[in-house]
């Protein structure tokens, strides 16, 4: 069920509802705009957004110009009080912006950000980037292969390590949020590799050249299953990993999705079910049962690459006060944001 939609002012690639209690209605969004020319320029914002699907409410309250944004992220619940955005650019900076309120009685309404800090990370573009589970670290991966990792002390960040890990662009790097010394991490060159970083530089746990066809471009622990892992890749598959020998990960089960799996989103509160954004073939949830996949339910109502898709927190009354989950879904060249609400029963 549709919500609401809008566009954005440039091409959209991440959309983030905040998962701190009292901002669930928060939902950031970046953009990444090339353009061309003898110089060419690499552009994006971050828009905040107040939400209500009750009411059908999608309220732009604040926005930001940046440099082009590959990937936005907010700080997970458990760490700071205040939640904090962090972004990667395209000239390879790090950034974390401060959630505020705005003060009562001003003219605007609503939430906005404010620069925390910032770390140049590298002269590559930073690509992909993930919170450890304190909020006390983040591993940002970069177009030239490598990796960083960059602690966040007060009101600073600092680089702590960096290697090189991949031979091609680093699409995706991820903390395992049961053992937050372990990084996954996935490239164009077909790799999904572990890493531990109690060695300095960091010890490569295991390396799977085999399993995927093209590039790794999304790895996700389960927050629910200590034991699974799932990777995505241009090849369009969506696979779930045993992991339980960490040296030795199994791949059970696979699903064809018909589009590039560009991201993952597990569902908050609903174990069994991850909401999917596959490029050319628009959104998909998936119910995943044990070792097996099933795609419950598509959405098709954008016109171009499906990039950013996530879940709010919390529930919405939906059709015959049926308890429903909120989708934040966008889309790249056509600058398209949409809410919508998924059919499938989520609670069954």
């Amino acid at each position: 069920m549709d919500v609401n939609h809008c566009y954005l002012d440039g091409n959209a690639d991440a959309v983030e509802f905040c998962p701190h209690d009292s901002f669930q209605h928060v939902l950031a969004a970046s953009t990444y705009t090339l353009e061309e020319g003898d110089q060419p320029k690499r552009s994006g914002s971050i828009s905040l957004f107040d939400v209500d699907a009750e009411v059908g409410r999608l309220q732009l309250t604040y926005r930001v110009e940046t440099a082009g944004i590959f990937d936005i992220k907010w700080s997970p619940v458990g760490g700071d009080v205040v939640p904090f955005l962090a972004q990667a650019d395209a000239d390879g900076y790090l950034r974390i912006h401060r959630l505020e309120c705005c003060v009562e009685g001003s003219e605007t309404s609503g939430n906005f950000l404010k620069e925390y800090c910032y770390e140049h990370v590298s002269s590559s573009m930073c690509l992909c980037l993930d919170w450890n589970p304190s909020a006390t670290s983040i591993t940002v991966g970069l177009s030239d292969g490598s990796v960083s990792i960059i602690s966040l002390t007060e009101s600073q960040l600092s680089t702590v390590q960096e290697w090189k890990a991949h031979d091609f662009e680093l699409w995706t790097a991820s903390f395992d949020i049961h053992q937050p010394h372990l990084v996954y991490t996935g490239s164009d060159d077909c790799k999904f590799s572990c890493w531990d970083l109690r060695d300095s530089p960091s010890k490569l746990v295991f390396q799977n050249t085999k399993v995927h066809k093209m590039g790794v471009c999304c790895i996700t622990k389960s927050p629910h299953d200590a034991n699974i892992l799932l990777t995505g890749s241009y090849d369009e598959n969506l696979r779930i990993w045993d992991i339980r020998s960490i040296s030795r990960p199994i791949n059970e089960s696979s699903i064809c999705l018909g589009g590039g799996v560009w991201r993952i989103k597990h569902h908050p509160s609903t174990p069994v079910l991850i909401l999917t954004a596959c490029m050319h073939n628009g959104f998909g949830v998936v119910k995943i049962d044990g070792d097996k996949a099933e795609l419950i339910e598509t959405y098709q109502k954008h016109g171009s690459l499906a990039y950013g898709a996530d879940w709010q927190r919390g529930e919405v009354h939906a059709e015959a006060k049926r308890k429903k989950s909120l989708v934040a879904t966008c889309s790249f060249y056509d600058k398209l944001l949409r809410l919508w609400i998924p059919q499938a029963d989520v609670y069954q």
